[in-house]
């Protein structure tokens, strides 16, 4: 498996996220793809709180944000409620891995998908990118660092 790398180019997809409402990802960018294992986790809680805490910087630069887990929609929908957060949780539960397997970073092993971040900018090359393992959290704040030089919007 090798994750998609600067430079490398991925056609828009259709996701759905925790309300079940249908969204074509990566069209309009710029967008942040943003990989966690499982919902209801620490290390992803605590990656996606911080995403939330985020989300005027990445829409002050006009971003979009999918967060993709390989959990069920029903799930991320509880999920996100409890967690009060405000962007879309998009489900790759079936077929399972799909979205995470485009990218290069679905741990076939393990059934979910790494740590794995793009920033993909409007014509949908990737322009930053980062992965981890399972047990290795991501800075969110280079994220949105990188998404904010990639439209020269650095605060």
């Amino acid at each position: 498996m090798t994750a998609l790398a600067v430079g490398d180019r991925i056609e828009p997809f259709e996701g759905v996220n925790q309300f079940g409402q249908s969204a074509i990802i990566g069209a309009g960018g710029p967008w942040l793809v943003f990989f966690y294992p499982f919902a209801f986790t620490g290390i992803c809680s605590s990656e996606l709180r911080a995403l939330q805490e985020a989300q005027q910087r990445l829409a002050h630069a006009g971003c979009k944000l999918a967060a993709v887990s390989c959990d069920a929609m029903f799930s991320l929908r509880v999920f996100a409620d409890d967690e009060r957060f405000t962007f879309s949780l998009v489900s790759d539960h079936w077929p399972h891995g799909e979205i995470a397997r485009k990218f290069g970073v679905f741990d076939e092993r393990r059934g979910c998908a790494l740590r794995g971040s793009f920033v993909l900018d409007a014509d949908h090359t990737v322009r930053w990118r980062v992965v981890h393992d399972l047990g290795q959290p991501r800075n969110v704040t280079d994220h949105v660092t990188a998404v904010e030089e990639l439209v020269g919007r650095k605060k």
